[in-house]
């Protein structure tokens, strides 16, 4: 069984910053990629940072300059470091991870977190 636990979401305002960690556990062999999507109310899910055990890191556009996605593998965490927050940045903030396990590769999600950005 493996389980995504989130933390760090909250309220703060445009301008302001927040980061949020993800931590992996349970039982596999390796984490082949970990990262960030976000869904707002009445939208579809989005990704917005990934990072490979190898180190490659994806952003969408939006966040490109603004969000810093990072990875401690000895942890098995992935952290999303969020500056410059907008309000449109508002959403349910979910951890991604691809995981290597004895029978497969799986993907698993975290619960969610919220963060909201107020004007």
């Amino acid at each position: 069984q493996v389980q995504l636990v989130e933390s760090g979401g909250g309220l703060v305002q445009a301008g302001g910053s927040l980061r949020l960690s993800c931590a992996a556990s349970g039982r596999f062999l390796s984490i082949i990629i970990m990262g960030w999507h976000r869904q707002a109310p009445g939208k579809q899910r989005e990704l917005v940072a990934t990072v490979t055990s190898g180190g490659e890191i994806n952003y969408v556009d939006s966040v490109k300059g603004r969000f810093t996605v990072s990875r401690d593998n000895a942890k098995n965490t992935v952290y999303l470091q969020m500056n410059s927050l907008k309000p449109e940045d508002t959403s349910v903030y979910y951890c991604y991870a691809y995981i290597r396990t004895n029978a497969s590769f799986s993907g698993y999600w975290g619960q969610g977190t919220q963060v909201t950005v107020s004007s």
